[in-house]
């Protein structure tokens, strides 16, 4: 009983991680397209290597979320 414990623990870490890497990632989307301009002195602001590095984080992000919910 205590390795199903322990797959259902990972499969939630996982998914945890997923959403989280998603929500920083479009977080640095929106600051390297100019959309988030918060906070003002940061050197991602309107940056495009920083908005395409965000949408790798935020499909990493889901893609880990995808495989922490197939299993």
């Amino acid at each position: 009983m205590g390795r199903w414990k322990t797959m259902i623990f990972i499969r939630i870490l996982a998914v945890a991680i997923g959403i989280l890497a998603i929500a920083a990632g479009l977080f640095v989307v929106l600051q390297g397209t100019g959309v988030l301009r918060w906070p003002a002195d940061s050197l991602m602001v309107n940056d495009r290597a920083w908005a395409v590095r965000g949408a790798v984080l935020a499909m990493v992000g889901g893609i880990v979320v995808w495989l922490g919910r197939r299993c």
